[in-house]
């Protein structure tokens, strides 16, 4: 049976808890001097962004090869398919390459799932539009988890852009399976219409929620909404829903402060909040890898279950 990451919503609680465990043990590996294991030699994992991520792509690409897979990095700008070439003729292509494992990041939501139908290979999602980005909930889950211990009952506050987020719907599935209190906060523009469906709390009130919160993850206000209609300006969002430095002392002491970058300091976050001892934000990165690694292990290593079987969502 075909073995596949689409959604958070793939994983239990027990399938959540075997990729922590499995990155907190190949974090070791980035302390040797030798960052290498031989688990996946032999076999090819295929970077398939049809968007631009730097970040998101190099960190795929140095789990994979940490695991002493193949990379190939497809970038669809100047390919064929910027010439019309339809992502199930790609698919084919990867099929004829023998691809173990694909890496996509696309932007239509579903790509990842339609392309799991199409290959043999682990689908492994890397963002799809609006809807999902599983790996980004599991570096962020297994950040919080290195700082406050077990998530259980642990207090989570998403603040922002929540409707055009798919790390936000990613890490409130996610979350809610590890058994976390997830509350997001944003304007009403900002939610989606289905957010009563959502395994969390809704609140309008940073200020209320902030002294309560373990965990307060900022979300990126993306370029393009900030001169629609979705609030009246980019001064009147940073004074509402903006973490500075004010905000930020309300915080309990043990609490921590996320990001998933990129980050539009002054905005969403004050620069001196994002430069805090408390702040994750570049910790994130480097967990990125490990629970990438995780997962590439887990999917492609055949040395445990299936985390996610098949494409569905």
């Amino acid at each position: 049976m075909k073995r596949h990451l689409i959604s958070a919503a793939d994983l239990s609680r027990d399938d959540a808890l075997l990729i922590l465990d499995t990155a907190e043990e190949l974090a070791q590996v980035a302390g040797r001097s030798i960052k290498k294991l031989p688990t996946l030699r032999g076999l090819t994992v295929v970077n398939l962004f049809f968007e631009d991520s730097t970040r998101t792509r190099i960190s795929f690409e140095a789990a994979a090869k940490r695991l002493s897979a193949d990379v190939i990095n497809f970038s669809a700008k100047g390919s064929s398919v910027s010439k019309g070439e339809s992502l199930k003729d790609t698919a084919m292509t990867l099929e004829a390459m023998g691809a173990d494992g694909v890496v996509i990041r696309h932007s239509a939501s579903g790509a990842p799932h339609r392309l799991a139908n199409w290959v043999q290979g682990s689908v492994i999602n890397a963002g799809d539009g609006t809807h999902e980005h599983p790996t980004q909930a599991l570096l962020d889950a297994f950040t919080m988890r290195r700082r406050l211990g077990d998530l259980e009952g642990r207090k989570i506050t998403i603040v922002g852009d929540v409707l055009h987020s798919r790390v936000a719907r990613s890490n409130v599935l996610l979350l809610g399976t590890l058994g976390a209190d997830v509350t997001v906060v944003a304007p009403p523009t900002l939610l989606p219409v289905a957010i009563d469906t959502w395994p969390c709390q809704v609140s309008y009130d940073l200020d209320s929620v902030l002294p309560k919160s373990d965990v307060v993850m900022m979300l990126r206000v993306q370029q393009e909404r900030m001169n629609a209609a979705y609030f009246p300006s980019v001064r009147e969002y940073s004074r509402r829903y903006g973490l500075d430095a004010e905000r930020f002392a309300r915080m309990g002491e043990e609490a921590i402060v996320m990001h998933p970058g990129p980050m539009n300091r002054g905005v969403e976050i004050a620069a001196d909040v994002a430069d805090s001892v408390r702040s994750t934000i570049v910790e994130q990165v480097a967990n990125g890898v490990s629970a990438r690694m995780a997962v590439l292990y887990l999917l492609l290593g055949g040395s445990e279950p299936a985390i996610g079987q098949g494409g569905a969502e």
